[in-house]
């Protein structure tokens, strides 16, 4: 059984939160924390509910149709957000639970994902993912192309583009880092110039490195294994 206190971890994740948010002069009520409970059992992620968490953040899609009878029969559902790849054989499961998917990376993933909105008659929150960090394990259109990729998903009938989002540099050095999530954040501003003026989302930053997000601009924050623990 494990000891790790999920509540007491995620009021001392929304402490460093505002204090991040409060340093970059920013309002800690502007940048939203999504718990990355990929890879988390039901229980656990119960646990970091009734503790407080109103975002949750899945990998894959098996686990958030695992999860959705417990989650939808609470009394204040969470909303549950895809950050992790989403495969077109998997975008019916996907649509029944999820809110936002944050890793479209193609056109035509958009291009599925918008057509199987508009035969359910609803609209979905997406965010385009941005490998500004040109790792090769890393997932996301390429910063040169992310900028035609945003506006065509902006344009598809069915999904309503909310913003960027992207996985920071496996680095310890912080100005590496950041310059990752400069690029995106100018990146998102050229997105909204060109026209697609609700896309104002950064969703960058995790656990080890959301105070060098939020300095850069974030507005959403996914965090896990400080909130979680650590996988086993």
């Amino acid at each position: 059984m494990s000891t790790w206190d999920i509540a007491a971890a995620l009021a001392r994740t929304t402490d460093r939160l505002a204090a991040a948010a409060q340093a970059a002069g920013r309002a800690p009520e502007d940048v939203a924390l999504v718990v990355a409970t990929k890879s988390v059992d039901v229980a656990r992620t119960l646990e970091a509910v009734a503790a407080g968490a109103c975002l949750l953040g899945e990998s894959r899609v098996q686990d958030v149709v695992a999860k959705a009878p417990a989650l939808e029969a609470l009394d204040a559902q969470p909303a549950v957000h895809l950050i992790g790849p989403l495969q077109s054989n998997k975008i019916n499961a996907a649509l029944r639970h999820v809110a936002c998917v944050e890793t479209v990376h193609s056109a035509s993933l958009a291009a599925a994902l918008g057509a199987r909105c508009v035969r359910d008659g609803r609209v979905l929150d997406v965010l385009v993912q941005v490998n500004v960090s040109g790792e090769e394990q890393k997932s996301g259109v390429t910063p040169d192309a992310a900028l035609d990729l945003a506006l065509e998903v902006a344009a598809t009938d069915g999904l309503r583009l909310r913003g960027l989002m992207t996985i920071g540099r496996n680095s310890p050095v912080e100005a590496e880092v950041r310059a990752g999530y400069a690029r995106l954040r100018t990146l998102r501003d050229e997105v909204v110039t060109q026209g697609a003026r609700g896309a104002t989302e950064l969703s960058m930053g995790m656990s080890g490195d959301l105070e060098w997000a939020v300095a850069e601009g974030a507005t959403i924050v996914r965090v896990g294994t400080a909130i979680v623990g650590p996988r086993v």
